[in-house]
């Protein structure tokens, strides 16, 4: 299994003197089913577009993994199971 490993990761967004991130580390084995969760705006989606490199940051993120942002547009004409196979074809159906 990938490791997702941050090390002192500090963000605050251009103009803004509020850090979102100060100093944060933490490493993830990628075989664990985990989600972030919280009230909003502290974080969450800023998180995942940093593990994404939309924004510049001090520290460090290491990730063997590609991360993409959920959810994907999704046909309404299309049933549950074509969606999950255009998104995802290597999906365990169960």
């Amino acid at each position: 299994m990938a490791q997702i490993q941050v090390s002192d990761l500090t963000f605050s967004y251009e103009g803004d003197w509020r850090e979102i991130f100060s100093g944060v580390s933490f490493r993830i084995d990628t075989a664990w089913k985990l989600g972030f969760c919280g009230r909003n705006g502290r974080g969450k989606t800023t998180f995942l577009n940093l593990l994404m490199g939309k924004y510049e940051y001090s520290g460090a993120i290491w990730a063997d993994v590609k991360f993409e942002y959920f959810p994907f547009s999704v046909n309404l004409s299309q049933n549950t199971h074509e969606t999950l196979q255009k998104i995802a074809p290597e999906a365990e159906l169960w």
